[in-house]
């Protein structure tokens, strides 16, 4: 395949329409892109997740409990951390690249269409994040999946996956984040969020704060909304650790499922696995039929979450984890402390701008403590990147201590630092964590030459 034709050449394309970040609040360009190409967004059931922390892993558990059913399936997640086509999966498997470049190939000139009329209407053509969706949808036509798991990229109501509509709707936690697009508190955050609830399908919520929940449960009504939540109808019954991961006995919808072994770490991933179990019982009986717990062990063996609290080196252990918000950060800490057996953690963090770094840092100190007295701070190469140097200053005025506080701007320095501290004085059990955002996190797995996503 010529570099014409390839992977990187799409990509770049893509990007060249628009900022990865950049996402326009409407819809009506999708709708027309799926009414010229046929409108594959009706293609298969769909399974349409939101929500603040948690959606990918949440969608990956789902995603092997429909493969277990002996479904073919489609999984739209973002971002990618290595590869754009780990975007749009099939089977669990990124898109082939000849089938991603031949889908866009052609579609492309449909959207050129798009393009036109929105150029003609004096508006911005079609951009990174819409293209991109609109490429998943027609994928999981082409392919053809029997369900497809779509994760909302941001909010939900005017996001560009919203032109699916969910045969269940699946809301992870709600917490602060993208407060200038979203809102100043959960509940209005949980308006964006609702958007994804339609007519006819089927609402599972993921605890929440009780100002998110009413508006769920107000959506819900409204639409004559079948709906489930959390710590009402289903939960986590009970959970342990164990030897690279956790035994978890869910209660869901329909039945209980003991002792599911869950190859991830912490409190929040068992919350996940709950929320995924009341998913895929609503998908297959409307909430009513149990489903057969050895097809569930089946799926949840097989669940990866590639840069969530992922183990990507060993002699010290070398940890990623993409947790990028405070609340993100707390949950990651409070499993780290349950699961590692960590005497000391270097911690190298990098934040992008529009994230609330001071939380961050505060979270961090506040959840890790003694365990995390020195931390190296750094960047990525996204012009989006608070600066090293910036985030050091700030971590010494929320009192982490100058002489503990290291800078690397770029991120392998960051790593051999950390490295470094982690073994000062022969601690074998000292570890590292690299955290703050995805983009620090791809490109340490990168450097770490972690298995792909």
């Amino acid at each position: 395949m010529s570099d014409e034709f390839s992977v990187e050449s799409v990509y770049a394309e893509l990007l060249g329409r628009a900022p990865e970040n950049k996402m326009e609040p409407r819809l009506a360009p999708l709708f027309r892109a799926m009414e010229v190409l046929g409108e594959p967004n009706k293609a298969c059931p769909i399974v349409h997740i939101t929500g603040t922390n948690g959606k990918t892993s949440t969608a990956r558990m789902i995603e092997r409990g429909l493969m277990a059913h002996g479904l073919t399936t489609g999984r739209y997640t973002s971002p990618h951390l290595s590869k754009v086509t780990e975007r749009i999966s099939v089977n669990g498997e990124p898109v082939d690249d000849a089938t991603f470049v031949r889908i866009w190939d052609e579609i492309r000139p449909y959207l050129a269409i798009v393009d036109s009329e929105l150029e003609a209407a004096s508006q911005p053509r079609l951009t990174y994040f819409e293209c991109l969706t609109i490429l998943a949808y027609a994928v999981f036509a082409d392919q053809p999946v029997d369900v497809a798991v779509i994760e909302v990229g941001l909010g939900g109501i005017t996001d560009a996956t919203n032109v699916g509509d969910g045969a269940v709707s699946v809301i992870t936690p709600i917490s602060l984040d993208h407060t200038d697009l979203l809102g100043d508190t959960t509940g209005e955050i949980a308006v964006e969020k609702a958007g994804i609830i339609k007519p006819g399908g089927f609402l599972v919520s993921a605890a929440q704060p009780r100002d998110a929940a009413q508006v769920l449960l107000e959506k819900a009504r409204e639409l004559d909304v079948p709906f489930r939540f959390e710590g009402v109808e289903f939960g986590v019954d009970s959970r342990s650790v164990a030897v690279g991961g956790q035994l978890v006995t869910v209660q869901g919808l329909a039945g209980r499922y003991e002792d599911l072994f869950v190859p991830l770490h912490g409190a929040h991933q068992a919350e996940n696995a709950a929320v995924a179990v009341a998913a895929l019982e609503a998908f297959f009986g409307g909430g009513e039929r149990e489903l057969d717990r050895d097809v569930l062990v089946e799926a949840f063996a097989e669940v990866t979450s590639p840069g969530r609290l992922e183990v990507v080196r060993t002699a010290p252990s070398i940890i990623v984890d993409a947790a990028h918000n405070p609340d993100g950060i707390r949950v990651s800490a409070e499993a780290l402390r349950e699961a590692f057996n960590f005497s000391k953690l270097v911690v190298v963090l990098g934040v992008l701008q529009e994230k609330d770094a001071e939380e961050i840092l505060t979270q961090l100190k506040e959840s890790l403590g003694d365990l995390a007295e020195e931390i190296c701070l750094t960047q990525s190469t996204s012009p989006r990147a608070i600066p090293a140097a910036e985030l050091a200053e700030l971590a010494v005025d929320l009192g982490w201590g100058e002489e503990n506080v290291h800078i690397a701007e770029k991120l392998d320095d960051a790593i051999e630092w950390a490295v470094e501290r982690a073994e000062a004085n022969d601690d074998l059990a000292g570890g590292v964590l690299i955290t703050g955002s995805i983009t620090v996190v791809a490109e340490a797995r990168v450097l770490l030459q972690a298995k792909e996503a």
